[in-house]
């Protein structure tokens, strides 16, 4: 089989395809014929080693994967050879067979396509996650969403709106939030163009926002921080800006507002039934048509590494995905 291999710390362009031995499954485990696996941001910062999770080299990157099992260990009941399934794995995606464990599994419904399959694990359990478990979002906040154009960022529009939440999105280019607005938002904020705390005081009525879903960092956040409604929560998802932001904490106390964690990864570890619940009500939402993941563009599993070079200057709206086969 071929597969992306990451044998040394640094940039995606260090990546290359090489030839590996078909796999074949140990106990518990199951191979799949991966057809589509999703690119994220953690996969940028875990081929240069700047990861909360650092694999042991060499490794295959990519985690989210949709695909057919091509076989099974022979302690395996749950599925058979020939299943349609969705996989979240720490890695391996990048390639045409993949090892999973069978208990992590998830059987794909009969209409859904691979490519969308491969683009609602991660993106979207983490936002649910974070707004249903985290933040606990009620019918009628208001939830403001930086850097809302990403794949966490429109998954975290739709599950606001699925949810009764009024959406206010904030990003770089009139072109990133005309896709928040196709996805359900109501208030745009170029913050590019406009003053961030400026902005969000006219779209909250001063009031400020009662979630603030954060995985951009940086300047932002401060920003966002200070506009928070009394008793608000920020929500602290990621940095893709690139700086971890050193916020005055003075600012939680007059607020009487709570930053709160969300590491989707370590929550899927330690609570995989609570996990697999989401992740059923999220299949259900999709079947609905209250979430539809928007896949911008497809890559060639040659083109992995132009994938991560993209996500890494931000020019991805939505989500990106590859096709190993």
């Amino acid at each position: 089989m071929k597969a992306v291999v990451c044998d040394a710390w640094g940039p995606p362009g260090m990546l290359k395809v090489q030839e590996l031995p078909d796999l074949v499954p140990a106990p518990g485990q199951v191979v799949i014929n991966v057809h589509a696996a999703g690119v994220n941001f953690p996969d940028v910062l875990i081929v240069q080693g700047k990861y909360q999770f650092k694999p042991e080299l060499p490794f295959v990157p990519g985690s989210e994967v949709a695909g057919v099992i091509r076989a099974v260990a022979a302690d395996v009941s749950a599925f058979r050879t020939g299943d349609r399934v969705i996989a979240f794995v720490p890695t391996g995606g990048f390639g045409q067979q993949l090892l999973a464990p069978a208990q992590s599994l998830i059987p794909m419904p009969p209409d859904m396509d691979f490519d969308t399959a491969a683009a609602i694990t991660l993106t979207y359990g983490t936002s649910y996650h974070a707004i249903v478990d985290r933040a606990k979002l009620e019918t009628g906040e208001n939830m403001l969403i930086l850097g809302a154009a990403g794949g966490v960022g429109l998954a975290a529009i739709e599950i606001g709106k699925a949810l009764g939440a009024r959406i206010i999105a904030c990003a770089s280019t009139d072109e990133k939030l005309a896709a928040c607005r196709q996805h359900g938002a109501d208030v745009l904020i170029n913050y590019n163009k406009e003053d961030l705390r400026a902005a969000i005081k006219v779209a909250t009525g001063g009031k400020g926002p009662d979630v603030i879903y954060d995985p951009v960092g940086g300047d932002y956040t401060e920003a966002a921080f200070r506009s928070i409604a009394w008793g608000g929560r920020h929500l602290v998802v990621g940095f893709a800006n690139g700086a971890i932001p050193q916020l005055p904490l003075n600012l939680a106390l007059l607020k009487g507002a709570s930053l709160v964690g969300v590491f989707w990864g370590e929550f899927t570890k330690r609570d995989p039934q609570g996990n697999m619940a989401n992740m059923r009500q999220l299949l259900r939402w999709l079947q609905e048509g209250k979430i539809r993941p928007h896949i911008s563009k497809r890559y060639q599993l040659d083109e992995a590494a132009q994938a991560l070079n993209d996500m890494a200057a931000r020019k991805v709206t939505g989500k990106i995905v590859v096709l190993p086969q």
